[in-house]
């Protein structure tokens, strides 16, 4: 199906549909090529609609949230792809139990929930993207992770119909769910927390705050850490002792600040960036024989040549 019928078929069901829309204006690194049709539903209903459209009509479809640990390859996207924004923002907190939509910043939920005095989530505080992608891919750091304190989740299944799972449902292991496997799309996750002391928790994550200012390169597009840490050991730290730091292909490069972070310099494409993690893990399994398992999600197609 060509844009043009994609998107007379997807227009009633949302307010923002558009043909051809460029990826890197939706992603943290600022890299990807053009989506067939991007939806941006206006609410739960509008979604539905959506996810049950696209699977009648056996038409692929792709969920983005906020575009962090993402790298869409320099094609684009064939078909759909539905974007959770700002309809999708709602929190709300009831006691020590904190709900938010799947678009919701996790760092803003994580902030929310220590302004209230509720602990549980500081270690969000330093996690680009959203509430859904944090639930989908059980995000952690400072030795904390999202499996440690979801009590529950709202899907939709490929199909398009609601289910409500349990944090065991979805059964967490580092840095995966269950979620991809089953093609859900996460709407809404519930979070335990516990009463915290404020001000314990602004020191806390303040320090974490200033440590990243000063160990990772955040005026400069990534995508977050590219590779997961091995078992015992840390990715950056076996990236710059192969002597890989400031390694550049095109306009990617990897961080002379952080070896675990590639950046983009300006008009970095996917294929760049892919070549850079290509050297990265053969010079790291030659050298060391450890094998670097991406953390980040590469989807789409290769650019056509001609």
């Amino acid at each position: 199906m060509n844009p043009q019928a994609l998107y007379a078929l997807f227009a009633p069901l949302a307010d923002d549909v558009r043909i051809d829309e460029p990826l890197k204006r939706h992603t943290s690194w600022r890299i990807g090529g053009p989506a067939d049709v991007l939806v941006a539903p206006r609410d739960l209903e509008s979604l539905q609609a959506c996810i049950a459209c696209a699977y009648d009509a056996g038409i692929p479809y792709f969920i983005l949230g906020r575009g962090s640990n993402l790298l869409i390859r320099d094609g684009g996207i064939r078909g759909l792809v539905i974007k959770l924004g700002d309809a999708f923002s709602e929190l709300r907190i009831e006691g020590q139990t904190l709900t938010a939509l799947a678009g919701r910043s996790i760092v803003s939920a994580a902030n929310r929930s220590m302004r209230e005095g509720l602990s549980g989530l500081e270690f969000a505080t330093g996690i680009p993207g959203s509430v859904g992608g944090a639930v989908t891919m059980n995000a952690g750091a400072h030795g904390g992770e999202i499996k440690d304190v979801l009590k529950d989740a709202l899907v939709l299944t490929r199909e398009g119909a609601l289910k409500h799972v349990s944090s065991q449902d979805l059964a967490f292991s580092y840095r995966h769910s269950a979620v991809p496997e089953n093609a859900w799309t996460v709407v809404r996750a519930t979070f335990s927390l516990r009463a915290g002391d404020v001000m314990e928790m602004r020191e806390r994550t303040g320090a974490w705050s200033q440590r990243r200012r000063l160990t990772q390169p955040l005026s400069q597009p990534n995508c977050g850490s590219v590779f997961r840490n091995p078992p015992g050991d840390y990715s950056a730290r076996l990236i710059e002792a192969a002597g890989l730091k400031n390694t550049r292909v095109g306009d990617a490069m990897i961080s002379d600040v952080h070896a675990n972070f590639i950046v983009n310099l300006g008009a970095a494409t996917a294929e760049d960036v892919l070549e850079l993690m290509s050297r990265a893990q053969e010079a790291i399994q030659t050298r060391f024989a450890v094998e670097l398992i991406p953390e980040v999600r590469v989807v789409g197609e290769a650019k056509t040549q001609g």
